[in-house]
């Protein structure tokens, strides 16, 4: 009797596995498997990072380059903003550098990279959330949404948000820590790299002093 019962539960959690299984990453138990898209290896545009602590928008013109693991950032002046100074970053992960340039003197810092290089993409193992039209009726962005979300742990460190046509992000949040959780936004984006010298650091560079500097007067 014994033998029986137990063969009879290693079916009932065969199936209930098997069916558990096909409903992950789906819309629905019943609905097909939603895979995560590629997003383009080279594009520029434009960002927008809210740093939730401090309640800072940071607005930027950005070129990214999966490809070499390099990313370039110029913060935009949005108008007047008294003692406040403006910074072009250069990341180069395959070097571990980057390079933060005041915009006015062109000073140079140049800072080691703790962290290994994060690409703008939605990685293979991510938990498929969402998926909706941004907009009203007649804008008709389609766009998915993506975590790092474990059935194990309830909340995320990580949100992506991409378009479903060309998968390009839309909205980004990292949680690193209780003090540190950014969102950013993308927008007007195109693909390629207009001119590649952007993330060449300029000759002010080559007696970079260590240490980032402030953006205080």
């Amino acid at each position: 009797m014994f033998c029986v019962m137990l063969m009879s539960f290693l079916k009932f959690a065969a199936v209930w596995m098997t069916i558990a299984a096909s409903s992950l990453g789906s819309p629905s138990a019943s609905g097909p498997m939603v895979q995560p898209c590629q997003a383009p290896q080279q594009w520029e545009g434009r960002t927008v990072e809210y740093d939730h602590y401090t309640g800072r928008n940071t607005r930027a013109v950005v070129s990214y380059d999966g490809q070499n693991q390099r990313v370039r950032v110029l913060e935009e002046r949005k108008g007047y903003i008294p003692c406040k100074k403006f910074f072009e970053y250069i990341y180069l992960y395959q070097s571990r550098l980057m390079f933060q340039i005041e915009q006015i003197t062109k000073q140079c810092s140049k800072i080691s990279l703790p962290d290994a290089w994060d690409p703008y993409d939605i990685p293979d193992n991510s938990t498929y959330e969402d998926h909706y039209f941004i907009g009203g009726p007649d804008d008709k962005i389609e766009v998915q949404e993506w975590s790092d979300r474990k059935p194990a742990r309830k909340t995320e460190a990580w949100v992506g948000v991409y378009t479903v046509k060309d998968c390009y992000p839309v909205q980004e949040t990292y949680t690193r820590n209780s003090s540190v959780t950014t969102s950013t936004r993308f927008f007007d984006l195109h693909l390629g790299i207009s001119d590649p010298g952007v993330f060449t650091p300029p000759s002010t560079c080559r007696s970079a002093r260590p240490g980032k500097m402030s953006d205080s007067c």
